[in-house]
C-alpha cells in the first residue's frame, strides 16, 4: 500500500503543470480539510498514517480544480490490537519474544523506543510495517531507525560564568561521555538545585551538531550572604530576668571562588560569651582539596577562658559531601583562683570529620537532610599538675525533614557527643550545650557534660510558602562525672516562622526542665530572630 501511494503521487506530480501550487488533503470520514505544501508532503502524510496504526488507508480520489488539487483518502480502522513481529535488532535490544499479541501497540512502541533512548539513541524512531492478517488482526513488524548514539560531550556556561574551573571539571567528570537521556539531564538539573552558590535560570538546553552534543547551562549567582540574629529572654541561675542573643554573619562567594567567611557571637544569661571565626576555601589550587580554618573563643564571665584553633583540609566527594582531616590546638586559662573545679590545660591532636547536606524544595527550611560526624584523638597537658592524658572525642548530628502530605511536615533531629579519658575531666573542658540551636527551653550553653545526647521531634504546618507553625518536644540525657549527675531532661514548645521583606523571622516559646521537677511558667524562654540573605 505504501509503495502504491508513492507511485500514484510521482505520476501525479509529473502530470500536473508547474503552476499547480495548492494541495488539500480531505478525510472522507470526518470531512476534515487540510492544506499541505506540495504532493511530496501529501505522500508523507499518508505514509505516516500507517505508523499511527491505520494500516488500511485508501486513496479514494484526486480532483484537480484550476490551481488546486484535492486528495480524498479514507484512513480506515485504527488497529491498536495487533500481532507484533520484532526485527532481529529490536529483539536483541529489548529481549522480548519474537512474536506476540498486544492490545496496545502504541504502548509497545513507546516501551521499545524508550529502551533505545535510554541507551543514548536520542533520535531513534520505531518503524511499523504491515505484514498481513491473522485471526482478523493485522500482523505488524516493528523495526528501529536508531540514528547515531548521542553522548554528552561537554558543557557551555552562559550567564554567570565566573565559577571555579574545578567546579566545571567535576561536572564533566560526572557526566561527560554518558548517554544523552532524560535520566542524566534530570541529574544535571538536580545537581544545581542542591548547590549552595549557583542555580540554573532555566533547565539545561542542548545543541546538537553532526559530531557532538553540548549542554548549555544558563547559570545564576545565588544570594548566599546571610545575617542571622536571635534575641532571647529568660531567667538565669538566680531566676533574674536577663537578655541574651546571638549574631551569625556569613559572607559567601564574594570573590567567585565558592569561599566563605563566618562570624559568630553569642552571649548567654549566665554571662558566658562565645566568639567563632571560620574561613573556608574550596578547590585549593584548582583541585578538589579544600581548606578550612576555625578559631573558637569561649569566656565564662571572670572564671575561665578557652581558645581553640582547628585547621583542616578536606576533600569534595561531591557538592553535597565532604570528608576532612583536622588538627586541634586548645588552651584554657583559669582567671578566678577560687574556681577550684577548673584546671589550666593545653590540648593538641588530630581528627577526622564527614559532612553531608542535601537541599530542600521548601524555602522556609534550611535543608532537607544534614549529617555531621566528627572524631578526634587528643593529648591533654594539665600544666600546673604536670600531668598528660590521652583523650578521644566524638560528635554526631543528624536532621531530616519528612513530607507527610499536603502542608504537613515532620522534622526529626538528634545530636550527641562523648569525650573519653582515663583521667578525670576538669569542669572547663566539658561540652556545653542548650539553647536556640540545640536543647531549647534551656539557657544558651547552660548545660555541661562529658557525654550527652538529645532527640527532637517537631511537627510543622506550612501556610503557603511564606510561613509555618511548629510544635516540638525534646528528650535529653547527659552525664557529668565531675558533678556525678546524670539528669534526664525534656523540652516542649511552639513557634511561628514567616517571611518578611528583609528575611525569615522566627518567634518561639519553649520550656525545659528535669523529669520529676515541677513545671514552672517563669522558666519559659522567648526567642525572636531573623535570617536575612543578601
Amino acid at each position: 500500500m505504501k509503495s502504491l501511494l508513492h507511485i500514484i503521487f510521482i505520476l501525479l506530480c509529473v502530470s500536473l503543470q508547474a503552476q499547480k501550487k495548492q494541495y488539500f488533503l480531505i478525510d472522507t470520514e470526518t470531512k476534515v480539510r487540510k492544506k499541505v505544501k506540495d504532493s511530496v508532503t501529501a505522500a508523507k502524510f499518508l505514509d505516516s498514517l500507517s505508523q499511527s496504526n491505520y494500516f488500511f488507508t485508501e486513496l479514494k480520489d484526486v480532483k484537480i480544480k484550476g490551481d488546486s488539487t484535492e486528495i480524498f483518502y479514507d484512513k480506515g480502522k485504527n488497529f491498536n490490537e495487533t500481532f507484533v513481529q520484532l526485527s532481529d535488532s529490536v529483539k536483541i535490544q529489548t529481549k522480548l519474544k519474537n512474536e506476540f499479541f498486544t492490545k496496545n501497540l502504541d504502548s509497545v512502541k513507546k516501551q521499545i523506543n524508550r529502551r533505545y533512548i535510554d541507551d543514548g539513541f536520542a533520535f531513534s524512531r520505531i518503524k511499523s510495517k504491515y505484514k498481513g492478517q491473522k485471526d482478523g488482526f493485522p500482523i505488524v513488524e516493528l523495526d528501529i531507525n536508531k540514528n547515531n548514539r548521542r553522548t554528552i560531550d561537554g558543557f557551555v556556561v552562559k550567564g554567570y560564568t565566573r565559577v571555579p574551573k574545578r567546579f566545571i571539571k567535576n561536572l564533566e567528570k560526572d557526566f561527560k561521555g554518558k548517554n544523552y537521556d532524560d535520566k542524566n539531564l534530570v541529574a544535571i538539573n538536580k545537581n544545581f538545585q542542591s548547590h549552595p552558590f549557583v542555580t540554573l535560570e532555566r533547565p539545561p538546553q542542548t545543541l546538537f551538531t553532526k559530531d557532538s552534543t553540548q549542554i548549555y547551562l544558563f547559570m545564576e549567582k545565588k544570594k548566599t550572604n546571610t545575617f542571622d540574629g536571635v534575641i532571647g529572654f529568660g531567667n538565669d541561675k538566680t531566676e533574674k530576668f536577663t537578655l541574651n542573643g546571638t549574631l551569625n554573619v556569613n559572607f559567601k562567594n564574594m570573590f567567585n571562588g565558592f569561599e566563605s567567611l563566618n562570624l559568630y557571637w553569642q552571649r548567654n544569661p549566665d554571662k558566658g560569651q562565645t566568639f567563632d571565626l571560620q574561613a573556608d576555601i574550596p578547590y585549593l589550587f584548582k583541585s578538589n582539596i579544600g581548606l578550612n580554618a576555625k578559631i573558637n573563643i569561649y569566656r565564662q564571665d571572670s572564671t575561665f577562658a578557652n581558645v581553640r584553633m582547628q585547621p583542616a583540609l578536606y576533600y569534595h566527594i561531591n557538592n553535597r559531601q565532604k570528608i576532612g582531616f583536622r588538627g586541634t590546638f586548645e588552651t584554657s586559662t583559669i582567671i578566678d583562683s577560687l574556681y577550684i573545679q577548673g584546671k589550666d590545660y593545653n590540648k593538641k591532636g588530630i581528627g577526622i570529620w564527614y559532612d553531608l547536606t542535601t537541599p530542600t524544595e521548601v524555602d522556609l527550611f534550611l535543608y532537607r537532610t544534614r549529617i555531621r560526624v566528627e572524631f578526634d584523638y587528643l593529648t591533654t597537658a594539665y600544666t600546673l599538675e604536670n600531668v598528660n592524658a590521652l583523650q578521644t572525642q566524638m560528635y554526631v548530628f543528624a536532621e531530616h525533614n519528612f513530607h507527610i502530605n499536603g502542608n504537613h511536615y515532620f522534622n526529626l533531629k538528634g545530636e550527641g557527643a562523648m569525650m573519653s579519658s582515663k583521667n578525670e575531666f576538669s569542669a572547663n573542658e566539658l561540652y556545653r550545650f542548650g539553647g536556640w540551636n540545640s536543647l531549647r527551653g534551656f539557657n544558651e550553653n547552660s548545660l555541661a557534660a562529658d557525654f550527652y545526647y538529645y532527640a527532637s521531634a517537631e511537627y510543622r504546618y506550612l501556610v503557603g510558602n511564606q510561613a509555618f507553625f511548629d510544635v516540638f518536644g525534646q528528650y535529653s540525657q547527659l552525664n557529668n562525672k565531675t558533678l556525678n549527675v546524670k539528669p534526664k531532661l525534656y523540652s516542649v514548645g511552639l513557634g511561628f516562622n514567616f517571611f518578611i521583606p528583609i528575611g525569615l523571622m522566627s518567634f518561639q516559646l519553649s520550656n525545659g526542665n528535669e523529669f520529676g521537677n515541677p513545671f514552672k511558667f517563669n522558666d519559659i524562654k522567648i526567642h525572636w530572630g531573623i535570617l536575612s540573605r543578601f
